[in-house]
């Protein structure tokens, strides 16, 4: 079962894509777009303080009326952010983004943020996963 860091490093975008806190919201949206992706890691100097996806977007600035050329990350990004570790299985990340209705996990190798995960991303694997599982299956039952 591969980890967290090996489906990383099968990303298209292996880098840490992030923004500043107190740059726009705007901004962020225009990264968001460029890479099309739906969260940014929120990074002061080297440490992550916060997560700003598309659903802070929709629910913080947009349903609240606010102008996302002034409105800046920390305004409205998630604090409370749930993260991932380089080790741990996918099947891990996949059962703590679906317990807590999350659909883009940061991943840690100690307290350096190493990429980020989505929902997407995990659910890819886990068909790979079952489909090479069936195939062994078939292969047993066969001999």
């Amino acid at each position: 079962m591969k980890t967290a860091a090996q489906l990383i490093e099968n990303k298209k975008h292996k880098e840490v894509i992030s923004i500043a806190p107190h740059r726009p919201v705007i901004d962020a949206l225009i990264i968001l777009a460029e890479y099309k992706i739906g969260a940014l890691v929120v990074m002061e100097k080297d440490k992550m303080v916060g997560i700003f996806s598309e659903r802070d977007y929709a629910r913080e600035v947009v349903l609240k009326g606010k102008s996302s050329k002034v409105t800046t990350i920390e305004e409205v990004m998630t604090k409370n952010v749930l993260v991932g570790h380089a080790k741990d299985t996918f099947e891990k990340a996949m059962t703590l983004m679906t317990e807590n209705h999350i659909r883009h996990l940061p991943i840690m190798d100690g307290h350096q943020v190493i990429g980020m995960l989505s929902l997407g991303d995990v659910a890819k694997e886990m068909i790979v996963y079952q489909r090479n599982l069936i195939k062994e299956l078939e292969s047993y039952v066969k001999q």
